[in-house]
């Protein structure tokens, strides 16, 4: 990979853990107002991807460093990061699906935290989907392959949430609002254990290729 595209993805992984990084402790805050069952999932993916990115940061920084490690460990490191990330966004889809049938209809509280995190989400992942698609794309690397990836499920998750907890304020204590809540949590909890099923799958499969 060329000095100038590691410099580029390295600078955007960063300031993808430095973007991500505040939206757990929000929504987390946002919690102690509100109880909707979207918001609490929401809190859970956050924290998973935030986690899922430091190390996808830390493993690519490894790996593009000169002479810092030999092609097959390079691999094997990423392949690795990539599982994680993987494993992540099942964990947070497989525990939002769990919420989301234990959760009741009570009174939803204050969703307004989650729903202004959500609607910068959708701007900022989306973003960011843009961007590493074109840098996995001007020089293919595994790690930022999976980024492109999860900042894709990240922007349309982020989306979906959006409208749930939208309709939680717009039509509070409605069968409407609780419907696009449950359905919300449901929906976003779906597509990441896909994503994350994908690309675990993927990992292996390349891994038993090169063996």
């Amino acid at each position: 990979m060329s000095g100038e595209n590691s410099k580029s993805g390295s600078r955007t992984l960063l300031l993808s853990v430095l973007m991500s990084a505040p939206g757990p402790l929000v929504v987390g805050l946002g919690l102690l107002a509100g109880r909707s069952s979207t918001q609490i999932a929401d809190f859970v993916r956050r924290s998973a991807e935030l986690l899922a990115i430091i190390m996808s940061f830390v493993v690519y920084r490894l790996t593009t460093k000169e002479d810092a490690c030999d092609n097959e460990r390079r691999i094997v490191l990423e392949r690795r990061s990539n599982v994680f990330v993987g494993a992540m966004m099942c964990l947070g889809g497989a525990f939002m699906v769990l919420l989301a049938f234990l959760s009741d209809n009570a009174d939803k509280g204050n969703v307004i935290p989650g729903l202004a995190i959500a609607v910068m989400g959708v701007i900022a992942n989306t973003a960011f989907w843009v961007k590493y698609t074109h840098l996995n794309r001007k020089e293919p690397n595994a790690i930022l392959q999976v980024q492109s990836r999860l900042y894709r499920a990240k922007s349309l998750v982020d989306g979906c949430v959006t409208i749930a907890l939208l309709s939680v304020v717009i039509a509070p204590h409605t069968s409407i609002s609780q419907w696009l809540d449950f359905t919300g949590s449901l929906i976003v909890a779906l597509y990441l254990v896909y994503c994350g099923l994908q690309t675990i799958l993927e990992s292996l499969k390349t891994a038993d290729a090169r063996s």
